[in-house]
């Protein structure tokens, strides 16, 4: 990664933390490997499966679930929108 793509990238985070003023996620479908990584804490997640996470604008995970509607369940209960990646 060279050194514009570093400040690009430094400036697309502070754009996403400002974003919502902490009102604002996003649902991120991952595999239970990737999942095993951002979460560390967590044990016993199965082997195999897709799992959803919650995630602040600025990427904070909020939350881990095995369904999608589960992961928007909680946004709705914690009050934030949800925002469409792509």
């Amino acid at each position: 990664m060279n050194k514009g793509q570093k400040v690009k990238r430094r400036r697309s985070r502070e754009a996403a933390e400002r974003l919502g003023g902490g009102q604002v996620a996003y649902i991120r479908e991952m595999s239970s490997s990737e999942a095993k990584q951002m979460f560390p804490a967590i044990k016993g997640l199965p082997r195999g499966i897709n799992l959803f996470a919650l995630h602040a604008a600025d990427g904070t995970p909020i939350a881990i679930t095995d369904t999608r509607s589960a992961a928007v369940e909680h946004a709705s209960d914690d009050q934030l929108l949800i925002a469409t990646v792509h």
